[in-house]
């Protein structure tokens, strides 16, 4: 690690003052302040004697909590292959109380479920998590490899907690509490194949029962959303929470629609025929959008597509505090950074959507580089009429692609994912400008004149009170190191296979350089560089297998930002980490530290850490696809393996979960199942 276990990161949090009378209000500062719940954790060590002579039965004061640390772990050992076969956490944190005592807590990871699992439907019943369902929500199920099977997801993903006024859901004992969980795609059918991006993306609410007195969140109820009024979703990666308190999906990787037959061997054509039962029925440019999800008071939702913020590889997107600006990730080769800027506060659905030219401020070639950004107006439009294009035009409608060269001047070569494209706008249509901006916005941003020069340009989020937001770049290679065979669009670092994190900071009073248009915003990146010790490191294979520096960042994914705890939350997607880990970053001291390490070939996702649920602040912590890549690292296959196998459902199951404080349980629970293969998820000890 960049400090050893004994070193930690130091985050100041105000003063509570106030003296609290019950049991319930000590566990609530010290869950609530600090972070994490306590879950079954004993407090009685924490409390004191009131000092007042007036009331001899006044009960006990609550002392207040002055900082936290986190004290970090070292990651998983194969001598001991249990820790690499689970979710292993063995960090800690600290507490400083106004008295100048401190007691450390250990930390745990508590998973709702196990993808796979039966979980109450809210009716008596029960549903299986991750379940795919086509277009008429019904099951889709698995006969690769004879009889059929239920086809469920194990990749969940992004992931928001929250609360909706006046919610009453039945069951719910104490205080209902809502998380969205969307799942990404499935890795594989039974036969091995790899299925990811061929079937839909599943999305649901979970309704949670929160125990007032310790935090502890439980599953009542699980309902998967009807996406069918938005044409179902296409591989949902991470998510963020609005200002307002919805659910902000994203659909990654938008198909190409001049190329589905080729792409990825009609990788489109089969999500079709999973979703629709026929392969030409889906619609491109209905996909690559964002959607937002909103849940009911019973623990239902709904989902709205917009079509408004540019067709492109969405990645978590994050609305800035005036609750209008939006920065979104764009993950993929040649990709850019987009910005939205709605009409209204808490409403998407019209505004006008930048992508950013940057211009490089450090030497060509050398480490991560430093940017200044200006931002290119791409045109203004509502969702509504977005998806009347969708609806109505043909690819050929909007631009002509080439991807060979027709030796016609009319074409302009630009790089399109990677790879070169030859392309011309259909002027003999009056709307080509703005059909082409919003659904074929990477190469009508290209033709603009845009940076598209971004690799894996992933999560993003905002650190409010120092107005910095943050992008993770998962991974920084070829079209932001090769500009010669990637094109030249203003951007030429050092390779670094194993990302970095960049900093933008956000300042007012900006137009657009093609229009000279304000851009009507307090929040609009005009730097971006990466801050110490957000940069990974490529290592040759180490021991283990690992690709990347273990004791740094790699290939940074999700990534969120809590304002009370001034630290930033990385989660990593490398297949250069034997195991992926989750880290805490305190942007003040700089420190970095490793809180949790996910099951070997396993990503990090579905993070989200946020600051006030019922009192409690809670990380949100999922992984997907565990074991991927292993069977390349035969030492580790041969221990770790067996073990992946045995806790999650021969590697066809994944978490979707929280961590928390310990508690006095050693094994952690998880739903029922019909699976043959009971899934587990081991504590510290490697018990199962």
């Amino acid at each position: 690690m960049t400090q050893t276990a004994n070193q930690s990161n130091q985050t100041t949090i105000s003063k509570i003052s106030k003296s609290t009378t019950s049991r319930r209000n000590v566990l609530r500062v010290l869950a609530g302040v600090p972070i994490l719940p306590l879950a079954a954790c004993s407090t009685s060590s924490l409390l004191k004697p009131a000092t007042t002579t007036s009331n001899k039965s006044a009960a006990p004061m609550a002392k207040a909590i002055k900082s936290v640390k986190f004290i970090g772990m070292d990651a998983p050992k194969l001598s001991n292959p249990e820790q690499m076969a689970t979710v292993y956490v063995n960090s800690k944190m600290q507490a400083t109380f106004s008295d100048g005592s401190t007691q450390v807590f250990d930390l745990e990871y508590h998973p709702f479920f196990i993808t796979g699992d039966m979980v109450p439907d809210g009716k008596g019943g029960k549903t299986r998590a991750g379940q795919l369902y086509n277009i008429n929500n019904q099951p889709i199920y698995d006969g690769s490899a004879g009889t059929p099977v239920p086809f469920f997801s194990n990749c969940p993903d992004g992931t928001s907690l929250l609360t909706v006024k006046g919610a009453k859901v039945a069951g719910v004992k104490n205080k209902p509490v809502f998380a969205v969980v969307q799942f990404e795609y499935a890795s594989m059918n039974r036969a091995g194949k790899d299925t990811w991006g061929r079937l839909p993306s599943p999305i649901a609410v979970l309704t949670l029962d929160q125990n007032p007195d310790t935090g502890e969140l439980k599953l009542v109820k699980y309902h998967n959303i009807d996406t069918s009024p938005v044409h179902g979703l296409w591989i949902t990666c991470g998510a963020s929470l609005s200002p307002w308190g919805t659910h902000l999906s994203s659909e990654e990787y938008e198909p190409d629609a001049h190329n589905l037959a080729q792409e990825d061997d009609g990788k489109f054509l089969d999500f079709s025929q999973a979703l629709y039962g026929d392969r030409n029925t889906a619609n491109p440019y209905h996909y690559g959008h964002m959607p937002e999800i909103f849940v009911n008071p019973d623990g239902t939702g709904f989902v709205k597509k917009h079509y408004n913020l540019g067709r492109i590889s969405h990645e978590l997107i994050q609305v800035m505090p005036d609750e209008r600006t939006a920065l979104m990730g764009d993950d993929t080769t040649n990709g850019a950074l987009f910005m939205f800027v709605a009409d209204k506060p808490r409403d998407l659905s019209t505004g006008n959507l930048y992508v950013a030219k940057v211009t490089q401020t450090t030497p060509k070639g050398v480490g991560t580089g430093e940017f200044n950004t200006q931002w290119i107006h791409l045109g203004h439009a509502t969702s509504n009429e977005i998806e009347a294009m969708a609806n109505t035009y043909k690819p050929e409608d909007i631009m002509s692609v080439r991807y060979e060269d027709p030796n016609d001047y009319s074409y302009t070569k630009i790089y399109y994912n990677g790879k070169p494209n030859w392309v011309k706008l259909n002027r003999n249509n009056k709307n080509v400008e703005k059909a082409a901006a919003f659904l074929e916005t990477h190469r009508y941003a290209s033709l603009l004149g845009a940076s598209t020069a971004f690799t894996k340009m992933e999560g993003t989020t905002v650190n409010v009170k120092d107005k910095v937001a943050y992008s993770a770049m998962s991974r920084i290679e070829k079209s932001m190191v090769d500009p010669e065979k990637f094109g030249d669009y203003g951007v030429h670092v050092a390779q670094n296979k194993s990302g970095a994190v960049y900093a933008h900071d956000l300042r007012g009073g900006q137009k657009s350089i093609n229009d000279g248009s304000a851009i009507r915003s307090e929040w609009v990146p005009v730097r971006m560089y990466v801050p110490k010790n957000l940069v990974g490191e490529d290592i040759t294979a180490d021991a283990l297998g690992n690709k990347s520096h273990p004791d740094k960042i790699s290939c940074p994914d999700n990534i969120k930002f809590s304002e009370k705890l001034r630290t930033l939350f990385i989660g990593e997607d490398s297949g250069t980490h034997v195991n992926n880990f989750l880290w805490a970053y305190n942007v003040d001291n700089h420190s970095l530290e490793r809180l949790l390490s996910t099951p070997a070939g396993a990503e990090s996702t579905g993070l989200h850490a946020i600051d006030e649920v019922g009192g409690y602040t809670y990380i949100m912590s999922n992984f997907q696809h565990p074991g991927e890549g292993i069977e390349k690292i035969p030492a580790v296959a041969e221990k770790v393996m067996p073990l992946l196998k045995r806790n999650f459902k021969d590697n066809y199951g994944a978490a979707v979960g929280y961590l928390g404080l310990k508690t006095t349980a050693s094994k952690i629970e998880v739903a029922d199942t019909d699976d043959a293969s009971k899934a587990a998820v081991t504590d510290k000890k490697g018990n199962a």
